[in-house]
C-alpha cells in the first residue's frame, strides 16, 4: 500500500475573500492523490506567551499537532508595512518553543505570497525565510510565487485566472512534492 502524506496548509490571512487563502487552495490543487490538504486556522491562537507554556492553550496544542502530524507545510503570506502578519509570526513563535517539541523542524515547506499592491510580497518573503531558517524548515527556494496585483487575478469564485502564475505554482508544488518524498 502507498504511503499517505499530510500537507499542512498555513494562510497568514484571516480576510474573508483572502488572496492568500485563494493562492493556498490554488496551489493545494496540484498535490497529488497521495498528499492530503489540511488547511490551519489561526484565528484563535492567542499572543504568545511564555507563562502559558506550562499548559499550553487548546488553539495551540491544535495547531501544534496539526504540524507535529504534517509531512511538510504550504504557507501564503500577505505583507504588512514589508512584513508577514503578526498573527502569522505568533502562530510561528508558538510552535519554535521547545515545550511544543518544535514540531516543523526539518519539515519541507514551499512559500507563496499574494497582494493586490505592485510587490508582490517579496519583502515579506524575505523576513519570512529568516524566520524558517530559524525554525530549521527546509524551503523549497524556486520558483518563488509573488504574486502581485492579486485583486486582478483571481475570478470571482476564486480560481486563479493568470496561466504564468498558475505555472509557476505548478513546478512550485512539483518541487516540494520530491522534497516531501525524499525526506520520506
Amino acid at each position: 500500500m502507498a504511503r499517505e502524506y499530510t500537507i499542512l496548509g498555513i494562510s497568514g490571512s484571516l480576510r474573508r475573500g483572502s488572496y492568500n487563502t485563494m493562492l493556498l487552495k490554488e496551489a493545494a490543487a496540484y498535490l497529488p492523490a497521495d498528499m492530503r490538504f489540511i488547511q490551519a486556522n489561526l484565528s484563535n491562537i492567542p499572543l504568545f506567551n511564555q507563562e502559558l507554556e506550562e499548559d499550553h492553550p487548546t488553539p495551540v496544542k491544535a495547531f501544534g499537532e496539526l504540524c507535529r502530524a504534517a509531512d511538510g507545510a504550504l504557507l501564503c503570506t500577505p505583507e504588512y508595512n514589508w512584513q508577514i502578519p503578526g498573527l502569522l509570526k505568533n502562530a510561528l513563535d508558538w510552535v519554535s518553543r521547545p515545550s511544543m517539541h518544535v514540531p516543523l523542524w526539518g519539515k519541507p515547506i514551499a512559500v507563496m505570497g499574494a497582494t493586490p499592491g505592485a510587490y508582490g510580497t517579496a519583502r515579506a518573503q524575505i523576513s519570512l525565510r529568516e524566520l524558517l531558517f530559524a525554525l530549521n524548515m527546509d524551503p523549497v527556494n524556486k520558483p518563488e510565487i509573488l504574486l502581485a496585483k492579486a485583486d486582478t487575478k483571481f475570478s470571482a469564485e476564486g480560481k486563479l485566472t493568470d496561466p504564468d502564475a498558475a505555472e509557476l505554482i505548478h513546478k512550485l508544488i512539483e518541487n516540494f512534492v520530491k522534497k516531501v518524498r525524499n525526506r520520506g
